[in-house]
């Protein structure tokens, strides 16, 4: 069977490729979020600030991304009202929230669905965020609207609302199959009410989407952070493509996917430093699932980490990593320029 056309097909499709967890689902517990962690990220003026990044536990997005595990930490209900904000007190109440800056609410869902986040919730989570300097939500696209001028509102001028959205790809044909049900048409509209409505934006980029090789998968990444910045986002963050849904694991047997060697994306960032248009960081979760040694995985993850936080290039790293594809062009090698899967 071939990789449903139809958008409707498609996400029977991708449904049919997961494993079952229901049981799992049914257990999470809906007064706690599935995780958190602290983290260092830069602000717009080079400082690094110190932040927590709450994992909420909600009902899943109603769209269905072909790259998408997220769904594996979320409910099969909505939550009820006050579970959002018993989630956020739970994982703040061991942080020491005097020297934490900001703070990022990430889910599974949207932010602005209020089958995941019950809008009644949102003034008791404004009000919690009102002590952080800056508020991170996720969105999709689609989902953008006046509820998000209205949340920033409830934040009373106290906290800079921060607004993160999945771009994914600017290559038309490869989102449409992703099934995000958006074109780049649908994210440069909501990228300008956004920026209209004095809300910062950040955009999640795959590096290496199914589809692409990686030669093409380092020119549209390239192409994506272009756009990205020329639609007016603040921030940049890479995702390197992973398998761990189901569907994904399918299209590697079908030999359309794999995930991206750890060169591509370094080769990524460092074109997306040069522009200097704005931050541009690589997510570091799993990153040493694209290393077969774990000294060499653990070599790279020091050197993301220091380019995330500077935000500059380490000279010193490149020239002592044979494996770096670092030149003046940001191109990959020649000999694996051509690889295809």
């Amino acid at each position: 069977m071939s990789y449903p056309a139809v958008a409707a097909d498609r996400s029977r499709w991708i449904l049919a490729q997961r494993p079952d967890l229901t049981q799992e689902r049914q257990r999470l517990p809906v007064d706690r979020p599935s995780g958190w962690i602290l983290e260092e990220e830069p602000d717009g003026n080079g400082v690094a600030r110190k932040g927590v990044t709450v994992f909420l536990t909600n009902s899943e997005c109603p769209w269905r991304c072909l790259m998408c595990d997220l769904w594996k930490h979320t409910t099969l209900a909505p939550v009820p009202p006050g579970a959002i904000p018993a989630q956020i007190d739970w994982a703040l109440r061991d942080a020491d929230r005097g020297s934490v800056d900001y703070l990022k609410l990430y889910n599974a869902g949207s932010f602005f669905d209020p089958r995941a986040i019950p809008p009644s919730d949102l003034p008791a989570i404004a009000d919690r965020a009102r002590r952080f300097q800056k508020l991170v939500v996720e969105c999709h696209p689609r989902l953008v609207g006046d509820r998000c001028v209205e949340f920033r509102d409830q934040l009373a001028g106290t906290t800079c609302l921060e607004v993160a959205m999945g771009l994914e790809t600017a290559h038309p044909g490869v989102l449409e199959r992703l099934n995000k049900r958006i074109t780049t048409d649908d994210f440069a509209r909501a990228v300008e009410f956004l920026k209209r409505a004095q809300i910062a934006v950040r955009t999640f980029i795959l590096v290496k989407p199914p589809f692409l090789d990686e030669s093409e998968s380092l020119e549209w990444a390239k192409r994506s952070i272009d756009f990205a910045f020329d639609c007016g986002v603040d921030v940049v963050s890479l995702i390197p493509t992973r398998s761990g849904n189901g569907a994904m694991e399918e299209l590697e047997l079908r030999q359309v996917f794999s995930p991206p060697r750890i060169e591509t994306l370094h080769a990524v960032l460092l074109y997306g430093l040069r522009q200097g248009r704005g931050r541009v960081f690589v997510d570091l979760w799993d990153l040493d699932r694209l290393c077969s040694d774990a000294g060499v995985a653990a070599n790279w993850k020091i050197q993301f980490h220091s380019i995330n936080l500077r935000q500059t290039i380490n000279p010193k790293f490149i020239l002592a990593n044979p494996s770096s594809p670092w030149s003046k062009d940001g191109e990959l090698p020649a000999q694996s320029s051509n690889e295809k899967i």
